[in-house]
């Protein structure tokens, strides 16, 4: 059963919008962890795209900060991957989390 409290994802369309350019840049992120044999970012990310074109507010928030976490201080998937995958990604990653929280705190 649709808990009721929660938006559709397309009443949503900042979100939604910002999710989906998310989705684009993972999808190059991931392929570039196939392309160069990092097989650990592209199991811990591989699922990260679909999740943020398809699923619910409440999914993409959960995705979003897992993917912001592979940027950590110590372990990084920055140390694997080239600036032109991780860095868009990143950039889009932390517009869609501040706009997660933006719509949150309107609430």
């Amino acid at each position: 059963m649709a808990d009721i409290a929660r938006p559709a994802r397309h009443e949503l369309p900042r979100i939604d919008e910002l999710a989906l350019l998310a989705a684009r840049a993972g999808d190059r992120l991931v392929a570039s962890a196939e392309e160069r044999g990092a097989a650990r970012w592209r199991e811990e990310l591989g699922s990260i795209p679909d999740v943020l074109r398809d699923g619910d507010l409440r999914d993409v928030r959960r995705v979003a900060v897992r993917a912001r976490s592979a940027y950590g201080p110590k372990d990084s998937v920055r140390d694997a991957l080239p600036p032109d995958v991780t860095e868009p990604f990143l950039a889009a990653i932390d517009r869609l989390i501040r706009e997660i929280h933006r719509y949150e705190r309107s609430r």
